[in-house]
């Protein structure tokens, strides 16, 4: 089930978005300890607090927080923040910059790898599934029910998977990354906006014998990257964005952005605990109409034929996570969707 319902743009000029993405985020020290102690999502590579517990953690957080408020609400170190603050704060870039700094000294001091977005075995649902998924798409198959597929060799997993080129967008430590590697995944590039974040994805990366994964500070919304990926991840990216003050317009910038980053043929899995699946397809027609809306504009301005093909249509999503029932509706607290760039 979803824990914010967030009002999706039809349409905005992108002039104005791209003006609306350049303010600075101002957050006191006190404001970003609340927040950490508020919504911590560890997991066993160096928490004491179990799967339950941390789902249980963040969706009280999320669910508490219906609608965004702006950063002048509660960025006085005079107010006490609620739970709408809380949440807001985690679409902050200096929240993370912060949080990552944290994270970068209790690794020199402890070793410890930091906080895993969703919890361990989440992380592990979506590396095998996605595999998975990947594995049948090389072999010419749009599987149905990527949850059923015939198991495949060693063998064969490395012939098909260490072609496929990787980006995980808002990698945060890469650890998603180092369970794709170790899946057979070999063409390997994680990307965050928090250099602290990359500094301590490159210390683990070395650490734990990946250093062939490479990673950059990059901004998926103002990327700088040129060049094109099969396979496109994104676990908790889109969540934290939709939870800035400005998140519906940074939402389209998202969708504009990534467009550009699959390759034809690709895919896009997106992992969210915000949204469920059925909004995320949602997201992905509205962000489909918009494009065919502003090429049949280009179309009749300049007398070319434009394309009337949708970017990206909905290809498969995880079934495996455990389900519940809450006023009449089935749901999961987390939804892991794939989508085909098309």
């Amino acid at each position: 089930m979803t824990g914010i319902r967030l009002q999706q743009e039809e349409s905005a000029d992108l002039t104005q978005i791209r003006a609306a993405g350049t303010g600075g985020d101002l957050v006191s020290d006190d404001d970003r300890s609340v927040a950490a102690d508020s919504w911590s999502i560890k997991s066993d590579y160096g928490s004491t607090l179990d799967d339950d517990q941390r789902h249980a953690d963040a969706a009280e957080a999320l669910s508490a927080a219906a609608n965004c408020r702006a950063a002048s609400d509660y960025s006085s170190d005079k107010e006490e923040l609620d739970a709408e603050g809380v949440a807001s704060m985690l679409g902050l870039h200096s929240y993370w910059d912060a949080a990552y700094a944290d994270e970068l000294a209790n690794f020199h001091e402890h070793g410890h790898a930091g906080e895993v977005w969703f919890g361990a075995d989440v992380m592990d649902v979506i590396a095998s599934w996605t595999k998975g998924l990947c594995f049948e798409i090389s072999q010419g198959c749009i599987p149905n029910h990527v949850d059923d597929i015939k198991s495949e060799t060693v063998e064969e997993s490395d012939k098909y998977l260490s072609s496929w080129s990787v980006l995980d967008i808002g990698t945060g430590n890469g650890l998603l990354l180092h369970e794709l590697a170790k899946l057979g995944f070999s063409d390997l590039t994680g990307v965050d906006y928090s250099e602290g974040a990359i500094n301590l994805a490159r210390r683990l990366a070395d650490r734990d014998g990946f250093s062939n994964i490479n990673l950059l500070v990059d901004d998926v919304l103002e990327t700088k990257l040129n060049r094109q990926f099969q396979l496109v991840m994104d676990k908790g990216t889109l969540d934290a964005i939709g939870l800035h003050p400005d998140g519906a317009i940074k939402r389209i910038m998202y969708w504009e952005s990534v467009s550009k980053l699959v390759a034809v043929g690709g895919i896009l899995v997106i992992t969210s605990c915000n949204n469920t699946k059925d909004e995320l397809v949602q997201e992905v027609e509205n962000f489909n109409q918009r494009r065919i809306d502003v090429s049949l504009e280009s179309e009749s301005m300049k007398g070319h034929e434009a394309s009337r093909d949708p970017p990206f249509r909905y290809l498969n999503h995880v079934r495996t996570y455990p389900m519940f029932m809450f006023g009449g509706s089935v749901g999961s607290r987390v939804a892991t969707v794939a989508f085909l760039r098309n």
